[in-house]
């Protein structure tokens, strides 16, 4: 699977638009657009920022299949 299709699933597993989720990896959502599609990939600093999201979205999957609050 290419890094663009992971990060898009990623987001919209989150509920997050291209804007929502190129904020919280502080990057523009021109940048996110490029990376879903293709056509650039994450800096070193940006895929530590979407790995780091994606490891806390996983506990809060975890957390809530288990019952327990975030």
């Amino acid at each position: 699977m290419s890094i663009g299709k992971m990060i898009r699933e990623l987001r919209t597993a989150m509920g997050l638009t291209q804007e929502q989720f190129a904020a919280k990896v502080g990057v523009t959502f021109s940048t996110v657009n490029r990376w879903e599609n293709g056509r650039g990939r994450p800096s070193p600093l940006a895929l530590r920022r979407i790995e780091e999201m994606q490891a806390k979205f996983r506990v809060k999957c975890k957390m809530r299949i288990r019952g327990e609050s975030a």
